[in-house]
């Protein structure tokens, strides 16, 4: 990576806000690989997403007043999670996954002390609907009551006479994913995945009857 950036000349004047593209992108490709793809993609966008760490960490090197390089970044993360796992490094006890949770929250809590509201530090670029389910995961503590399921999805019809009318309905059915401990965002991904397989399908059996009157 220094290589990369002491000697390519378009890799010189990237700076941070030009790699955020290229970072939603792998990322998504990422997600394309551990739910659709094979052990070699998997592999390939792990490292298409750790060259850009590496990347950023590069830039963040030449910063003049205040930089810092990958092993800053590596030490950053290796001290936080030594925080975060006190029932791994400090002998504390926990022994179901509900109690890990306890242990990471209070830790993120006491590293977080100057945030005001539940809803802090939940990135307003987050896809829509992962957006809307991390703020009800976040917001339920303190506003339980309105956050109640919404009925059944076949149940709400398409009833909606407005836009904001069909962001209520589509905001009800992530609060009755996040109910039944499913993920709103893999679910449509999911739902999409196959509508274009059967987009496709219909696409290749066209082709087919086309094939065959031309026959």
């Amino acid at each position: 990576m220094r290589a990369v950036r002491e000697r390519c000349v378009w890799s010189q004047r990237i700076t941070h806000d030009d790699l955020v593209p290229y970072l939603v992108e792998e990322s998504a490709e990422l997600i394309d690989a551990v739910e659709a793809g094979t052990r070699t993609d998997l592999r390939e966008e792990l490292g298409d997403l750790l060259w850009q760490v590496l990347f950023h960490a590069a830039v963040a090197a030449q910063h003049p007043d205040d930089p810092f390089d990958i092993d800053d970044v590596a030490r950053t993360v290796t001290e936080k999670m030594v925080r975060r796992h006190p029932h791994v490094f400090a002998g504390v006890v926990a022994a179901t996954p509900d109690e890990v949770l306890v242990h990471w929250n209070a830790a993120k809590a006491a590293e977080k002390r100057e945030r005001r509201s539940v809803l802090d530090g939940v990135s307003a670029h987050m896809p829509a609907l992962a957006h809307a389910q991390k703020l009800l995961d976040r917001a339920a503590p303190v506003l339980p009551a309105p956050l109640r399921p919404a009925p059944e999805p076949r149940a709400l019809g398409v009833r909606a006479a407005s836009e904001e009318e069909l962001g209520e309905q589509l905001l009800g059915l992530v609060a009755l994913a996040r109910e039944r401990g499913w993920d709103a965002e893999r679910a449509l991904r999911g739902a999409i995945r196959r509508l274009e397989a059967e987009v496709r399908a219909a696409e290749a059996a066209a082709g087919d009857v086309a094939r065959d009157l031309e026959e």
